[in-house]
């Protein structure tokens, strides 16, 4: 599995909310780019980018951003937020990102989930997002009764194959991951996800590591990095660790994702 250090941008800082509550915000690094060269430099494989301003209002708001720390850092990007057309999308791409993640317009329009699809393939990732388990939507402000599990289930059969799972009670309250949840969303899923929400110490890490579901790629962390609770090197070392211990099988099952 990969870490995935996450930098949320609203109003040009990089941030952290409380279980998406805009109002309960945390500003951690003035400028963005301070916190993605800290990550890489530390050992970051990847960056988690989440545009805050264009998940609110719906067309993306820190491109700018995007492209600065495109330029200056050399991993790929994960950049989501806001992206609910084609031409957002390509935008994005444009500004350096490796993978776009969408969220609410996937759900709500098939028709330009099908055409992002079609066009950028496995660059493409969709965000699920859910709170007790059911889906939330626009910016985490609209919630519904949709079973996450069922949203899987759907966007599947329109191609879409790597997904982020979001818990939102738990994102930014450092309480730790829901093994169970998790395993359940591992059911669910026929690609791969990533897993977010309430990553508190290493040895939440490693629990994920161990639950050693092959479809779990990774996990992204924010509030527990930018609090020094662990370090981006130890992170990725506890998510490494089972699969040194299951030898060359267990890196034959990784590299199969």
């Amino acid at each position: 599995m990969i870490l995935h250090p996450a930098i949320d941008i609203l109003e040009g800082k990089a941030v952290r909310l409380a279980r998406g509550d805009f109002e309960a915000r945390t500003v951690y690094d003035a400028d963005p780019l301070d916190a993605a060269q800290r990550w890489v430099n530390s050992g970051a494989r990847v960056l988690h980018v989440v545009d805050l301003d264009g998940a609110r209002h719906g067309t993306p708001a820190n491109l700018d951003q995007i492209e600065r720390i495109a330029h200056a850092v050399d991993v790929p990007i994960q950049v989501g937020g806001g992206l609910r057309s084609v031409a957002a999308v390509r935008d994005a791409i444009s500004a350096g990102a490796t993978r776009v993640v969408l969220g609410t317009a996937a759900y709500r329009d098939v028709d330009f989930l099908d055409e992002v699809v079609a066009e950028h393939s496995d660059r493409v990732v969709v965000s699920v997002d859910a709170r007790h388990g059911r889906l939330a939507s626009a910016g985490w402000r609209e919630q519904t009764e949709i079973p996450a599990e069922l949203v899987f289930e759907r966007l599947g059969h329109r191609g879409v194959r790597s997904f982020v799972y979001s818990s939102i009670e738990r994102d930014g309250m450092l309480s730790g991951p829901d093994l169970d949840e998790v395993l359940r969303i591992a059911a669910a899923v026929r690609g791969r996800f990533l897993y977010s929400g309430g990553i508190a110490t290493l040895a939440d890490l490693e629990a994920l590591a161990r639950l050693r579901q092959v479809n779990l790629a990774g996990v992204i962390v924010g509030k527990a990095l930018y609090e020094g609770r662990f370090t981006v090197a130890q992170a990725q070392a506890a998510l490494d660790e089972p699969a040194r211990g299951l030898g060359k099988a267990g890196k034959g099952a990784r590299h199969a994702l």
